[in-house]
């Protein structure tokens, strides 16, 4: 399905991006791990549901969210496979886990005792993710306190303990992996505490996308990919990191899943030394034509793109003047000829043989790819495409 005349804005997944991708990430893995992707955030702001869709098509039966109202759209859209929620659940919520059916993380006693009662008088057994601290210092069990977890646990006859896991750090933003490996050691001293503490059996995870990418020590019995199952690096020096691993040769074409479009709302001529959008920041230096979208930073596009970012229309690159406001921002196409009202306007994509990537659109607002694309704004409609 493509977007009609009757969007505004949209966004379009190319599933065959997403497939080339998948396809990338089992050829990593062969049939030494299980492939997990991650649908939080909205899908990284692809669309929740859309996404995994596209991941189901794979062949993809495991998915992972973080909250549970996440989990809930999934379950509600007709998604059956295996979930697991690696945020928080709020302890006055923990009785809607064994109906939803999913896996949960667990690093607190308090939230093993509410999922216990849920699992109990549901007269079920749940699955926990016993997340250990190896040197994020953010969700997780310490070493100093995992006896007593895994003895409170093990004092909870409903709940199984399915894996133990953790996450990188410093895996992503730099090519000196020496932090990284020590929380891979840190990990397996942890796992084998657990298996010491009288649980024999349980399965383990810890590669993000970087680590899938990069080492396949780290995929273990599963892996969860986020970001680069939409086709965008982790970050350049993971990039950087796999071509002198592999070589310039080697098969390292993600492809990016995700167009962003608009449309022209008004088109209006300019004299020179008019002023554009609020606080007067952009005035004209010669008499500008000058096209109106109805995009602003409500629907995610960021203001820090403010006369610094520019779109594509009719295939060329259009600056952006003035500020970016709340749901308008103003492009000059005085050097675009034939442009029209309601011509195609590429926010984020490609358009003829020009392209705007996430990446380029991190470094001018500062940020990186990772927030471009999770915070686009979800009533923005999403359409999958070939």
């Amino acid at each position: 399905m493509t977007a009609t005349a009757g969007q505004y804005h949209w966004l379009e997944l190319s599933r065959s991006a997403y497939a080339a991708n998948i396809a990338f990430f089992r050829r990593l893995l062969g049939d030494r791990a299980r492939l997990a992707v991650v649908v939080k955030a909205n899908g990284y702001g692809h669309g929740i549901v859309e996404t995994a869709g596209l991941a189901r098509e794979c062949g993809v039966t495991q998915f992972c969210v973080h909250t549970i109202d996440e989990a809930a759209t999934l379950r509600h859209a007709g998604f059956i496979e295996p979930i697991l929620l690696l945020g928080p659940v709020p302890i006055a919520r923990c009785g809607e886990v064994p109906a939803l059916g999913v896996d949960c993380v667990a690093y607190n006693e308090e939230h093993l005792a509410a999922l216990e009662a849920a699992a109990r008088d549901a007269v079920k057994t749940l699955r926990v993710h016993l997340k250990v601290e190896t040197g994020t210092n953010r969700q997780g069990v310490s070493a100093e306190r995992l006896a007593s977890f895994i003895a409170t646990l093990k004092r909870s006859p409903h709940l199984e303990l399915a894996a133990v896991y953790s996450h990188f750090a410093n895996i992503e933003d730099t090519t000196n992996h020496t932090y990284a490996m020590r929380q891979l050691d840190r990990f397996n001293e942890l796992c084998d505490a657990v298996k010491n503490a009288g649980i024999p059996a349980f399965e383990r995870h810890l590669a993000s996308s970087a680590a899938t990418i990069l080492f396949p020590k780290t995929h273990f019995d599963m892996v969860r990919v986020g970001i680069a199952q939409y086709g965008l690096w982790p970050s350049k020096e993971t990039y950087l990191s796999y071509l002198t691993a592999n070589g310039t040769g080697a098969d390292h074409s993600l492809r990016p899943v995700l167009s962003w479009k608009t449309r022209i709302a008004q088109l209006k001529t300019l004299h020179s030394g008019e002023y554009i959008g609020y606080g007067c920041t952009y005035q004209t230096t010669r008499e500008s034509r000058i096209a109106i979208l109805p995009i602003g930073y409500s629907d995610g596009y960021d203001r820090k793109l403010s006369n610094a970012g520019y779109a594509l229309v009719g295939g060329k690159r259009a600056p952006l003047r003035g500020r970016i406001a709340m749901n308008l921002t103003v492009l000059d196409v005085t050097d675009i000829p034939d442009v029209r009202l309601e011509d195609e306007v590429v926010l984020l994509g490609r358009q003829g043989s020009q392209e705007i990537t996430a990446e380029t659109l991190a470094e001018l607002a500062g940020t990186i790819n990772y927030e471009i694309v999770s915070r686009i704004a979800s009533h923005i409609p999403r359409f999958v495409t070939e």
